[in-house]
């Protein structure tokens, strides 16, 4: 009975429980309208539905908020920051204004030989300027760089490939392909979408067939053997051409010194020739000195004895002559040689007077 009771009492206590459920089911309606507002209205989003739904959204650093409205691109454009717009009717995206690199993949293309090669990743460093962010998007769209960097790449890599050998692109010219994509890439967007800038291109190496790379690796041994080659022949030549010039040095100091000795040579003999030419003159100079001396004693001796020559005199040397004699012999003769001696001696008055007239 008490069951059947409670069993009886519940469908009188339905009514109270079913009140109390229609107000929580309110509450949690009212709580969900709510929260969908606040996430709306508030929070933030990156872009699809949420983009069309909220009210404010973020700009991150480095990148600029473009918008759509109705399907129009506005010139409006946003800096980092929070911002606001229209929900359900304004679109927007962001732009990156700073360097980005683009990775371009799996590159094929023919050589100028017919061998198909493939690129497996090119990078592509590049930038869009700010100011014109309106003009790009507008004429090429969010996606700018897929219509200048990615197709482009494929193509002028197909251009490049397919006026060159494998040899060039391969070894030859490869060093020059990233300068060369990066100046095609700029020209074609200098003159179409002058807001893109392209800093730089880095190529890698491409893969070739496999028989082919072999051969290339040969050769480049045997390239590498005869570099070694002609290293050493050029070693060997420096060596040769050292050894050349140091006999030479060698010759040349020798040369140097003989003519060094041969001077010192010739200058003693010079010296040796001046001192005797010296003692020649002096030796000339003491003889005509003496001479001199020689002639004048005898120039004075001769004026002298000529003093001397008078007849007196010549009579005294005559008596002390025969006075010296120890021996005199007398006989008829005596008075002849007497008288003959004073005749003499009157001659040489003669003689005497005579000289002093002419004097």
């Amino acid at each position: 009975m008490e069951a059947q009771h409670r069993r009886g009492e519940t469908p009188q206590a339905r009514p109270a429980q079913g009140g109390g459920g229609g107000d929580f089911t309110a509450i949690f309606t009212v709580l969900v309208s709510f929260i969908a507002i606040f996430s709306m209205t508030v929070i933030p989003s990156a872009s699809g539905f949420k983009n069309s739904l909220s009210i404010v959204h973020q700009v991150p650093e480095g990148h600029v908020g473009v918008y759509w409205r109705g399907g129009a691109l506005l010139k409006g454009i946003t800096d980092p920051g929070f911002h606001l717009k229209l929900p359900l009717i304004t679109h927007f995206e962001t732009i990156q204004v700073t360097l980005q690199t683009d990775l371009v993949r799996h590159i094929p293309c023919g050589t100028k030989g017919g061998v198909m090669i493939n690129f497996e990743k090119i990078e592509v460093v590049n930038r869009l300027h700010k100011d014109f962010v309106y003009e790009t998007l507008r004429e090429y769209g969010v996606q700018y760089d897929n219509t200048w960097i990615y197709d482009k790449i494929h193509h002028e890599i197909n251009q490049f490939c397919s006026v060159h050998s494998l040899q060039q692109v391969y070894i030859d010219m490869f060093d020059q392909i990233d300068e060369k994509m990066k100046d095609a890439l700029q020209a074609d967007c200098t003159r179409y979408a002058p807001g893109i800038e392209i800093i730089s291109v880095r190529v890698t190496k491409p893969t070739i067939p496999e028989s082919i790379r072999r051969n290339f690796e040969q050769m480049e041994e045997e390239r590498t053997k005869v570099l070694i080659s002609m290293e050493r022949q050029r070693v060997a030549e420096k060596e040769a051409e050292t050894e050349k010039k140091i006999a030479i040095s060698e010759a040349e100091k020798n040369a140097h010194v003989s003519k060094i000795q041969m001077e010192q040579k010739l200058m003693e003999k010079d010296s040796s020739r001046k001192q005797e030419e010296i003692s020649n003159e002096m030796y000339r100079a003491r003889e005509k000195s003496l001479a001199d001396a020689s002639f004048y004693q005898a120039m004075k001796e001769a004026e002298a004895n000529k003093l001397k020559l008078s007849p007196q005199y010549l009579e005294l040397k005559f008596i002390e002559a025969i006075a010296n004699n120890s021996k005199i012999f007398f006989g008829d003769k005596v008075p002849n040689m007497v008288f003959d001696q004073r005749l003499l001696g009157s001659f040489l008055e003669d003689v005497a007077r005579k000289g002093n007239w002419e004097a």
